[in-house]
């Protein structure tokens, strides 16, 4: 088994510039992990951090939010689809079977899903954690990287 140090990634940002770096090395560390769940405050960059990780699968169209829509669809590179989620606004884990979250769960696409807490009983338990946290400086965040 391996030890908690190799499950745990952290990645300092000084500033928007260094965010290709850091969606390169989360992608690296996500590996074949297909459930990642974005935590952080309102407005600590989960959505900017999740469209550095887009822009580097190649995703071509416009990347945002899908705080109305709950999920918005995007196509990497090579075909992949990549579904981004964003619960904030659901009130309920039946909202989220409504719409089908647990098919998009379990269909082996990259699922990025913003307030995973408000859908934690539908999680499946293989998923990686990206903590964000907000620095002294305008721009900082410490990202955390921990596989569950």
């Amino acid at each position: 088994m391996p030890d908690q140090e190799a499950r745990t990634q952290l990645l300092q940002i000084s500033s928007k510039a260094d965010l290709p770096q850091a969606a390169a090395d989360f992608l690296s560390f996500i590996k074949q992990k297909r459930i990642i769940l974005f935590e952080g405050d309102m407005a600590a960059g989960k959505t900017t951090f999740i469209k550095a990780i887009c822009a580097q699968l190649g995703v071509e169209e416009p990347v945002s939010s899908p705080t109305f829509s709950l999920v918005n669809e995007y196509e990497a590179a090579r075909g992949e689809l990549i579904y981004h989620f964003d619960f904030y606004r659901i009130e309920s884990e039946a909202e989220a079977l409504d719409m089908g979250a647990l098919e998009y769960f379990s269909s082996g696409n990259l699922c990025l899903i913003e307030w995973p807490s408000k859908v934690a009983g539908l999680l499946p338990p293989d998923a990686v954690e990206v903590s964000i946290e907000t620095g002294e400086a305008d721009e900082a965040r410490t990202i955390t990287l921990r596989v569950l």
